[in-house]
């Protein structure tokens, strides 16, 4: 079975060449195309195409912005930018919302279609140098600890849970109400991706 492949992309040209060129591939097959993010947020879950390549720059709405959407509809689909955006801080944003491709227009056309297939395959193509983008990223980004994930109020409000204190007892000895601690510890469980006392004193004190 062909891989489905659709197009977001403003240019006409490049779409049009983008189409022609994975038409002329038997072990691929053109589904859709469209110029605009809003069209492709409201077809795209209907055809439930293999992979996506994605513009950055689109007229409204960005490329960034239609992945993180249309991702939470298909799960499946796989979103590979294709654009001429090589700078960190669109390289880093493309991947958070969801992309598992990165390539640059520049691509030769034979590398498209074998990035394609590769992404398909549970690869993730790259540009070569946004490959070493990419990894220049991760190598220098600043990982942080619980303490620095949570403000100086909410680490101390998660001690003095550590202690056993009730939410009644925090509010007393940091002379706050009670209601602003059950807000605080709140943020402390979405902070820590937890669910209740013990498992954010755990995260907490890496007891697990």
């Amino acid at each position: 079975m062909p891989i489905k492949v659709s197009i977001v992309e403003d240019l006409d040209e490049v779409r049009e060449g983008l189409t022609e060129l994975i038409n002329s591939d038997k072990e691929l097959s053109m589904i859709g195309s469209f110029q605009e993010a809003e069209t492709a947020v409201q077809k795209l879950p209907a055809l439930q195409a293999d992979i996506v390549l994605m513009d950055i720059n689109l007229p409204g709405m960005s490329g960034i912005e239609c992945i993180k959407i249309i991702k939470e509809k298909c799960p499946t689909t796989q979103f590979m930018m294709f654009t001429v955006y090589e700078n960190d801080e669109k390289v880093l944003q493309a991947l958070q919302a969801g992309a598992t491709g990165y390539l640059l227009k520049r691509t030769e056309p034979h590398r498209i279609l074998e990035s394609i297939k590769e992404l398909n395959q549970g690869g993730s193509p790259m540009s070569s140098n946004i490959a070493r983008k990419v990894l220049n990223i991760f190598l220098h980004q600043k990982v942080k600890t619980k303490k620095e994930i949570l403000s100086n109020r909410e680490n101390e409000v998660l001690e003095l849970l550590a202690d056993g204190l009730l939410y009644k007892e925090i509010a007393e000895r940091l002379y706050i109400s009670h209601g602003t601690v059950r807000q605080h510890i709140h943020n402390i469980y979405e902070k820590l991706h937890v669910h209740n006392r013990t498992e954010a004193v755990n995260r907490y004190f890496d007891r697990t």
